[in-house]
């Protein structure tokens, strides 16, 4: 019983660290900009064969996903 209570608390706790560190990294990305290194490990973890694209292009293309939307915008 008291080892089922342990194993829940330690659940709970890395659910709560973990979404601890999606609000960190979404803060980050507002304030910040889009995270590269996160792109690159995503691209060389889920598309090995697929050239990643530049920073530039990857800013570039960030920038205009967020302020060139036209869902959710008054102009």
């Amino acid at each position: 019983m008291l080892k089922e209570a342990a194993q829940a608390a330690l659940s709970t706790a890395a659910e709560v660290l973990q979404a601890g560190r999606y609000m960190a990294r979404g803060v980050r990305q507002q304030l910040v900009g889009a995270d590269y290194g996160a792109y690159l490990a995503h691209m060389a973890r889920t598309h090995p064969d697929e050239p990643p694209m530049s920073y530039e292009t990857f800013f570039r293309e960030r920038q205009d996903a967020r302020f060139n939307s036209r869902t959710g915008r008054c102009c």
